[in-house]
């Protein structure tokens, strides 16, 4: 049997993330450099086999999943699913506000000053979780618990099902907070500020039950892909 890996890509860069707004369960599209930084990440995925794709069910993952099947040479052919587990966070009343307004009031719901004074401490996915919650005067943002679950059996229900079947790999697309959520439940030592990158590929091996984290954050296939198109276009 084939190893199971999944290659969790995050969506490309949207008009909110151009803009630094707060984009949980709102969204936006891609914009022209997003939807080019994908393109290059498609071409730079063409040679990696994928026995079927995931994505979240926000339009920005859906559009990019549709640029990354339309590049790779098997992508009419590869299976595709919309998940919403895999979606991003809720945020509730949060959502739209500038980052700097959401950093500026999570900080001071867990009893701090700034967002470099909470980030200098080792807080956790699940006391951001509940600043969230407290601060979202709507009622909207999902506990933490629900969110751990959600997350978990999203992407653990992916990996068990294709290992099922025989392994290989999986392509999903997903969202920067959720991927470092869910690399922080594989592994406690990883941070909760990971700046991943739009269009960074987190890849995951999966066997008997067990997650092992194989790349984070990595940006070669965008690289390798921009080197594709160079050399299509001379």
């Amino acid at each position: 049997m084939a190893e199971t890996n999944l290659y969790i890509v995050r969506h490309g860069k949207t008009m909110f993330n151009t803009l630094a707004r707060v984009q949980g369960w709102c969204d936006t599209p891609l914009t022209k450099t997003g939807r080019e930084g994908i393109h290059y990440v498609g071409l730079g995925l063409q040679d990696t086999k994928f026995e079927e794709a995931y994505s979240s069910d926000s339009g920005r993952a859906i559009e990019t999943m549709r640029i990354l099947l339309s590049e790779h040479p098997e992508g009419k052919d590869i299976p595709y699913h919309v998940d919403p587990r895999i979606r991003e966070w809720c945020f509730g009343s949060l959502e739209g506000a500038y980052d700097a307004e959401m950093w500026g009031v999570l900080p001071r719901v867990l009893n701090f000053k700034t967002e470099d004074d909470l980030f200098a401490t080792d807080v956790t996915f699940e006391e951001i979780a509940h600043a969230v919650e407290g601060a979202d005067t709507a009622n909207w943002a999902e506990p933490y618990a629900q969110l751990r679950d959600r997350v978990w059996n999203g992407f653990e229900d992916i990996a068990q099902n294709r290992e099922k079947q025989g392994g290989g790999n999986v392509l999903i697309v997903s969202h920067g907070l959720t991927i470092a959520f869910l690399l922080s439940l594989i592994d406690s030592n990883q941070p909760v500020r990971a700046n991943l990158l739009n269009g960074s590929i987190n890849r995951l091996a999966y066997e008997d039950g067990e997650f092992s984290i194989r790349a984070i954050n990595d940006i070669s296939y965008m690289e390798r892909g921009k080197t594709i198109s160079d050399h299509t276009d001379a």
